[in-house]
C-alpha cells in the first residue's frame, strides 16, 4: 500500500517528475522484452556527470515493509538494484516487515552498525518517527521514503509520490474523455483504496476537485482494500447497483485485477476505466486496447532507486547535478504521469509486476 505525507506538505514540496531530477538522479529501466529476458529493476546506470563520479564510500542502510504487494516488492528490488550501480556504495537491507516494533528494531540494528545514511519507507510514518529522529541524533542522515514521518527533524530528505496529484490527473483524463464523447451528465464510479488511510483521502479529494472544475461529480464510490479479491467484490457491487456507467477510476492497479475480473464476469463494456499506480499488467492492458482500461496514473515505484541515489549524494556531501545548490533538496514530490495507449511504451520500462 502506498502512502505519503499530508497534502499541505505536498504543496510545499519541490514538484519534480522523474525526468527532471537532475543528471545524478535520472531514472530508466530494463524490463522483460519480446525475447523473454528476465525482469530487471528500475535503475539508471551511473553517468559521467560529477555527481556520478566515484567518491567517498557510503554504506546505505535500507528498511521497508514486507513485499506483500506488487508496488512494495518493486520498491525493495529497485533500491537494491540502484545501489548495485555504484562502486562506492554498500547496501545493507533489513528484512521487510509490517510489524512496527520489528521495523523499529531492524532500524536500530542498522544504526548500531553505524551505516552512513539510512533510507526508510516506514510501515507507519507516525510510529516510526522516533527511530528516524534517533538516527538523525546519532549523526546518520535519513532519507524518508514516501510515508512521511510526523516530524521533519526525523529526516534529512523526503522523497515520495503525489497522491492528491494522482486524483487530479485521473479526474482530468476522465473529464477530457467524457467531453470528447459529448457526455454532459456522466455516471462516474470511484473504486477507492483503504478509506482510513490519508493517501486514499488525498486521491479521492484530487479526483473530486478535478471533476468539480468541469461541473462533474462522483455518482457512486466504494472503498476496497488494495487487493484483487476486494476489488472484484466491490466492483461487482457497483455494477449491480448501477445499470449504466460512463467512467470508472480505480485507485490501485493490483486491486484493479479484481475490478477487471468483475467487469468481464458481468459482461459490461459501456464505460472506460482509469487505473492507478502503474503496474505492468495495467500498461499491457492499455497497450492491447482490448478492454475498458484506457489509462493509468503512475505512482512511481522507481522512487526507491532515486532515494538510494539521494542517500549516496548526501553521504558524499554532493548536490544534484542539474541544480545550482550545493546540497540535496529537503523534499521531492514525484509527478503522477497519465499513461495512455499513446505513450504507454515510454512508461512500460518503469512499470512494476
Amino acid at each position: 500500500m502506498k502512502e505519503t505525507g499530508p497534502t499541505a506538505m505536498g504543496r510545499r514540496n519541490m514538484l519534480l517528475g522523474a525526468g527532471a531530477l537532475g543528471s545524478g538522479l535520472l531514472l530508466s529501466a530494463c524490463t522483460s522484452n519480446s525475447n523473454g529476458e528476465a525482469d530487471k529493476a528500475n535503475v539508471k546506470a551511473a553517468s559521467s556527470t560529477s555527481g556520478s563520479t566515484p567518491g567517498k564510500h557510503v554504506t546505505v542502510g535500507f528498511s521497508a515493509p514486507a513485499a506483500d504487494h506488487g508496488w512494495i516488492a518493486a520498491i525493495t528490488k529497485n533500491a537494491k538494484a540502484q545501489a548495485g550501480q555504484y562502486t562506492d556504495v554498500s547496501f545493507q537491507a533489513a528484512e521487510g516487515t509490517n510489524d512496527v516494533n520489528a521495523q523499529i528494531s531492524a532500524v536500530q540494528t542498522l544504526i548500531s552498525k553505524k551505516v552512513d545514511v539510512l533510507v526508510i519507507l516506514p510501515f507507519d510514518g507516525k510510529a516510526l518517527t522516533s527511530i528516524g529522529a534517533q538516527a538523525m541524533d546519532a549523526g546518520i542522515p535519513v532519507v524518508n521514503l514516501d510515508r512521511v514521518f510526523d516530524n521533519s527533524l526525523a529526516y534529512r530528505t523526503w522523497i515520495g509520490g503525489d497522491n492528491y496529484g494522482m486524483g487530479v490527473n485521473a479526474g482530468q483524463y476522465v473529464v477530457r474523455t467524457l467531453k470528447a464523447k459529448g457526455i454532459s451528465k456522466p455516471v462516474i464510479a470511484e473504486i477507492a483504496g483503504i478509506d482510513n488511510l490519508d493517501l486514499t483521502k488525498q486521491r479521492s479529494q484530487g479526483f473530486k476537485d478535478a471533476l468539480a472544475k468541469a461541473g462533474f461529480s462522483v455518482s457512486i464510490r466504494q472503498a476496497a482494500q488494495f487487493t484483487a479479491d476486494s476489488g472484484q467484490q466491490v466492483m461487482s457491487n457497483v455494477l449491480q447497483a448501477r445499470s449504466k456507467l460512463d467512467a470508472v477510476w480505480n485507485h490501485d492497479d493490483d486491486q484493479g485485477i479484481g475490478v477487471e475480473a468483475a467487469i468481464k464476469q458481468a459482461g459490461r463494456s459501456e464505460f472506460f476505466m482509469v487505473g492507478g499506480a502503474g503496474s505492468r499488467h495495467a500498461m499491457q492492458e492499455i497497450k492491447a486496447d482490448s478492454g475498458v482500461l484506457k489509462a493509468t496514473v503512475v505512482y512511481p515505484s522507481s522512487m526507491s532507486a532515486s532515494a538510494i541515489t539521494l542517500a549516496r549524494l548526501i553521504g558524499q556531501s554532493k548536490g544534484m547535478g542539474d541544480l545550482v545548490e550545493q546540497e540535496v533538496p529537503s523534499s521531492i514530490t514525484l509527478f503522477s504521469a497519465t499513461v495512455t495507449k499513446d505513450n504507454v511504451d515510454q512508461y512500460l520500462p518503469t512499470s512494476f509486476t
